[in-house]
């Protein structure tokens, strides 16, 4: 399982990573909301702990904001408030559960374990849906208002990483290692060679975009509409 922490106390945070680690988990640090909020963005994890009180963005505006971009990774919020107003702020902001400070680490893993259990495994997933387009996982067929669309084979990748991520922001760097398994920048545009043709095939003669481009940070899809 792998985890990021985004904890301003630097000391309760390296607690929690090296607890995690020896539980056999993977746990990365961010110690302010915006650092948080980007590496978020950035790399898939089955579990965010997000403290309450951050410097520069606080924990609740960090859930607000990756909920609002589809982000639906599990969120445990940790928090000295813990009266029952504050508790209901935290999950209405959309935390998926809130644990009082202090704690004991042993509640926490078990919270964690229990919100990573909840989440679909990706490899279960056999339709990703985003607005009126539709990717079929087990027969490689897509559709658009029901319309079929044909793709070549790393156009479908494409798409496909694409779609599990709705919502997010997709660099080109993650591009390149999960759909072209590059591990390094060849220099070339294959990448906006292949983004401008399955924009063509996906969003060309439908009423409204699906695949945009975010300048200076890499590609997103998703249903301006929803």
């Amino acid at each position: 399982m792998r985890v990021l922490v985004i904890e301003d106390d630097r000391e309760a945070a390296g607690f929690l990573q090296r607890a995690l680690k020896e539980s056999g988990h993977t746990a990365e640090l961010a110690y302010d909301g915006e650092i948080g909020l980007a590496m978020a963005r950035e790399d898939d994890f089955d579990v965010l702990i997000v403290d309450r009180m951050l410097p520069k963005r606080d924990g609740l505006s960090v859930i607000r904001t990756l909920r609002d971009e589809g982000d639906q990774t599990p969120v445990l919020i940790l928090s000295a408030l813990g009266e029952v107003d504050d508790r209901v702020k935290g999950l209405r902001a959309g935390g998926d559960d809130y644990l009082t400070k202090p704690y004991a680490y042993s509640e926490l893993l078990a919270r964690v374990e229990a919100l990573a259990r909840r989440t679909v495994p990706e490899e279960h997933m056999t339709r990703l849906v985003v607005g009126d387009l539709v990717l079929d996982r087990l027969s490689h067929r897509v559709s658009r208002n029901g319309q079929p669309i044909q793709l070549q084979p790393r156009e479908y990748r494409l798409l496909e990483y694409l779609m599990k991520h709705a919502g997010q922001v997709v660099t080109r760097t993650m591009l390149l290692e999960n759909v072209w398994d590059y591990h390094f920048d060849p220099q070339t545009n294959v990448i906006d060679v292949h983004v401008s043709r399955l924009r063509g095939k996906i969003d060309k003669n439908f009423d409204r975009p699906l695949l945009q481009t975010v300048r200076g940070a890499g590609y997103v899809i998703r249903d301006q509409a929803e």
